[in-house]
């Protein structure tokens, strides 16, 4: 008994072990991993890639969370992406909008659905989903003309009719990418249709990586604002009832999560591996054949199971007579095989040898007293014969 709760707590201790070293193994990793869209993270749906090439050609990306910072940090040397537009509540869409007339830099929406364009660009209005993903430019605009085809469709389109507007990277005659002046001198709008330009996993394709710098690196200071729950107004955006279980839980635990599941099959594969030859063990208390026979008989008559006894001493005798009349051990239970060798060997009186070995269950007690007695007799008539 002590070894067994020595075994338990060595168990219990491994797996603590293992539990602390995953959860301080996520706690490193959540600070360098981080969500869609970020530019710190190099997640294949991060957004790192375009961050260090902005870097590397002399553009400073800030990070905000809310639509206050966001409306702070614009000027005309200033780049505003705004990667979720359709999460901002009114109050957020109202500060953008005046950072955008006022500011005189350049303000990029990440696929603005209808429910945000009628404060943030008003005039604009979505067509549905483009049918490709890659298109081609065919517009007067440099970004889009040095840049050539570019992964810009698979998602909105937009259609406008207001004066002085850019479209490009048209699908079915409508634009996914729309440039519109502002009210100041040298400002602009950009209503890009697809994230998928601005992502790790597909920057290197086509001409993303050129589009993508060009559009977010015109200006030195680019503020890159990433929506958070805090900044909502609470039930004012459709995307928040999109968003799956696992989108929620917290980056890093996902791996903690994992990191625990293989921690626990691993210790129920090494208690599970035996180590050596199975070890008898002397049982406390020997019982007898007999005592273990008389106790399941009580048992068996206190439930009223008589279809059950009468099934156990019938099975039992028949594999007894097939040994003795030479049927084999595996037909010993088909009544073609074993009742002719049985009745061959029977020289008294007839007896219906199916109904003792097959028949049906005893209706009383009585009854089952008289078949366990007829079948003893069977046997032994054979056995003597």
């Amino acid at each position: 008994m002590g070894s067994r709760r020595r075994t338990i707590r060595r168990t219990a201790a491994v797996l603590a072990v293992l539990a602390a070293g995953a959860v301080v193994l996520a706690a490193l990793n959540s600070g360098t991993r981080h969500g869609h869209l970020d530019p710190r993270s190099a997640d294949p749906t991060g957004s790192r890639a375009v961050a260090e090439l902005l870097k590397e050609r002399g553009v400073t990306t800030r990070v905000v969370t809310t639509a206050r910072e966001a409306a702070d940090a614009t000027g005309p040397r200033t780049t505003l992406l705004v990667t979720d537009p359709d999460r901002l509540g009114a109050g957020q869409r109202s500060a953008i909008r005046s950072a955008i007339d006022l500011s005189g830099g350049r303000t990029v929406l990440l696929a603005p659905g209808d429910h945000s364009l009628s404060d943030l660009s008003p005039g604009v209005r979505t067509e549905g989903d483009a049918g490709s993903d890659d298109l081609d430019p065919r517009c007067t605009l440099p970004a889009a003309t040095s840049a050539g085809r570019a992964g810009t469709g698979g998602d909105l389109r937009y259609t406008t009719a207001l004066p002085g507007a850019t479209a490009c990277y048209p699908s079915g005659g409508h634009p996914t990418l729309l440039v519109l002046p502002t009210g100041t001198t040298g400002g602009d709008t950009v209503l890009l249709g697809s994230e998928t330009i601005l992502l790790n996993e597909s920057l290197a394709e086509q001409g993303n990586a050129s589009l993508a710098l060009q559009l977010l690196g015109s200006r030195p200071d680019l503020v890159w604002y990433l929506p958070s729950l805090a900044d909502s107004d609470p039930g004012t955006g459709p995307g928040e009832q999109d968003k799956s279980l696992l989108e929620l839980i917290p980056a890093g635990w996902s791996w903690a999560l994992l990191q625990l599941f293989l921690a626990a099959a691993l210790a129920a594969l090494w208690r599970a591996r035996r180590l050596g030859p199975l070890v008898t063990e002397k049982l406390p208390v020997a019982i007898r054949a007999s005592e273990a026979t008389e106790g399941r008989a009580r048992l068996y008559r206190k439930a009223g199971a008589r279809d059950r006894a009468a099934t156990v001493l019938r099975a039992a005798t028949r594999e007894r007579l097939a040994a003795l009349v030479g049927v084999p051990p595996t037909r010993a239970h088909e009544p073609a095989a074993l009742i002719p060798a049985v009745s061959a060997r029977l020289t008294g009186e007839p007896r219906d040898v199916a109904a003792l070995l097959f028949g049906t269950a005893p209706s009383d007690d009585a009854a089952l007293v008289a078949l366990a007695d007829h079948l003893d007799t069977l046997e032994r008539e054979v056995r003597t014969s």
